[in-house]
């Protein structure tokens, strides 16, 4: 098994988990602390930085006897007012969630598809309703929606499968990473916005700070990868998150457009 993103968060919870499950796991990370932490835990580790060619060949090469399951799960999140955002912040936010997704799946699909192996993609419920203030991150998972169901149809006839993970808000070190990058590139505002956003400035902030205290442990999302992994007929996507979140998701996708953002707007104030 390979895990992307191991370092923290779902990644490493995942790894911890199929480590337990008997599995043998290799877990990508970029700092050594973080392969010191999986080697503790009987996980190899694995320098690997999913936007860059050169590692993905040096780890396809360190696997080359065969892979069984792959969980792409390297990501990042940007988060602010669109009108602020810098586009290179967004086009990270692209190039790690889709394009390094895209790349790790496509490395990895030849040591998979003998196995036939399993592809677990990790996207969100911001992939399912684009909420302010997420805009750039909510672009990514909406673009792995459309990558694992071309994914999912294209590699049946291989036997290899394909699952979306759909965690709600989960506490997790992405989102106090996520606020000081936003408050690094959001202040000082750009020329001609300077006073429009601070409103939503201090919404994103009590977002971020509210989803790292308040959501779903990180275990609960590797439970999902888990059963993604081992169930003899997977589910195309797993939607992790507490029931009221679950309902509020469901709801906004039904409602037409004036009403979901009506709500929206109310619901942040």
């Amino acid at each position: 098994m390979l895990v992307t993103g191991a370092g923290s968060g779902i990644g490493r919870a995942t790894a911890r988990l199929l480590a337990q499950r008997g599995f043998r796991v290799y877990g990508g990370v970029r700092r050594e602390e973080d392969a010191e932490a999986l080697r503790a835990e009987g996980i190899t580790p694995l320098f690997l930085d999913v936007t860059r060619e050169e590692d993905l060949e040096r780890a396809k090469e360190a696997l080359r006897k065969g892979l069984y399951g792959l969980v792409a799960n390297a990501g990042i999140a940007v988060a602010g007012p669109l009108e602020l955002v810098p586009l290179a912040a967004f086009r990270q936010a692209l190039e790690v969630n889709v394009l390094g997704a895209f790349a790790t799946v496509k490395a990895f699909l030849p040591l998979l598809r003998p196995n036939r192996g399993r592809v677990v993609l990790m996207g969100s419920v911001s992939g399912l309703v684009a909420l302010p203030l997420m805009g750039p991150y909510a672009a990514s998972k909406f673009a792995l929606e459309a990558l694992a169901d071309a994914l999912r149809v294209e590699l049946r006839p291989f036997g290899v499968r394909v699952s979306l993970i759909e965690p709600g808000s989960v506490a997790t070190p992405i989102w106090e990473r996520s606020l000081k990058a936003a408050e690094a590139y959001l202040e000082p505002p750009p020329p001609g916005t300077e006073g429009v956003y601070g409103r939503y400035l201090e919404v994103a902030r009590r977002l971020a700070e509210r989803n790292a205290r308040r959501g779903l442990p990180p275990e609960r999302v590797a439970e999902a990868v888990l059963k993604a992994l081992e169930s003899e007929n997977p589910k195309a996507r797993y939607l992790v998150a507490h029931p009221a979140r679950i309902r509020e998701t469901l709801l906004l996708r039904l409602l037409p457009a004036p009403w979901r953002d009506w709500l929206i707007a109310w619901f942040l104030g």
